[in-house]
């Protein structure tokens, strides 16, 4: 354990819990994951971050305060 092996604090970020929900939308050809949030109304997609390792997924839950159930895969 060295002097700078900390881990770095991720801000978090507010959304609109009532009228988005959070998704992770994966295209069934070529497996690319995109992670965001769609509007419950008109169902329009929002897409914040690609996710390419586990990694990816868990920073994006822990910047969005996103629970595990919360989050759901849209093929």
């Amino acid at each position: 354990m060295g002097l700078f092996s900390r881990k770095k604090k991720v801000q978090k970020i507010d959304f609109d819990k009532t009228g988005k929900r959070p998704v992770i939308r994966a295209s069934i050809c070529t497996g690319e994951q995109v992670a965001g949030f769609k509007d419950v109304k008109n169902g329009k997609f929002e897409d914040l971050m690609v996710i390419r390792t586990e990694e990816d997924r868990k920073l994006f839950m822990e910047m969005y305060d996103v629970k595990e159930e919360e989050l759901k895969k849209e093929y």
